[in-house]
């Protein structure tokens, strides 16, 4: 399974630390398999269950969420080098992984997909988390998953989470979502 992640989401190679690397695919493979999705599913799940019809899967939303936000970090680092610090390979952990845990938040029946009983409980920055933190992820990555959210409003976020955060709401509002 470990090659079908790669093909899906090619960023992970962009990761330079190897051991982090194996961590990011060991949450994806453990949130499919607790999920009980198929990787083929991957593109049929929505991003979001609240944008009706949207029309983009979570593969592609996590791939542009994980793209705008190193975008974003190269301008900011172009203009403020001197005053910020970025670790891209936690960014590319966090962007990757920010919405992992909609694979328990969501259920496939009757052709649809919907809210999960796991989901009726927990959101997904809580399942994802607690995903990346049994597979000992670094607390940056937990903490850029669990407060990527409305979850994270009113505390702290550190640069990378930031800049998740950010990164994945143009990417939800641009396409007709509400806070």
């Amino acid at each position: 399974m470990k090659n079908e992640i790669i093909d899906l989401l090619p960023e992970i190679n962009d990761i330079k630390d190897e051991d982090l690397k194996k961590k990011v695919i060991s949450v994806w493979e453990e949130a499919i398999k607790q999920g009980g999705w198929k990787i083929e599913d991957l593109k049929k799940i929505p991003f979001t269950l609240l944008i009706p019809d949207c029309g983009v899967n979570l593969i592609e939303h996590t791939r542009a969420v994980t793209q705008t936000a190193l975008e974003m970090a190269k301008v900011i680092l172009k203009f403020y080098k001197e005053k910020v610090k970025i670790d891209f390979d936690l960014l590319l952990a966090g962007g990757l992984l920010h919405d992992v845990g909609k694979l328990l938040e969501y259920a496939s029946g009757e052709g649809k997909i919907t809210k999960s009983k796991t989901g009726k409980l927990l959101r997904h920055p809580f399942s994802g988390s607690a995903l990346a933190y049994k597979h000992g992820l670094p607390d940056e990555v937990v903490h850029m998953i669990a407060t990527h959210a409305k979850e994270g409003d009113g505390g702290y976020r550190s640069i990378e989470a930031m800049i998740i955060h950010y990164a994945d709401f143009i990417n939800f509002e641009s396409l007709g979502g509400k806070v």
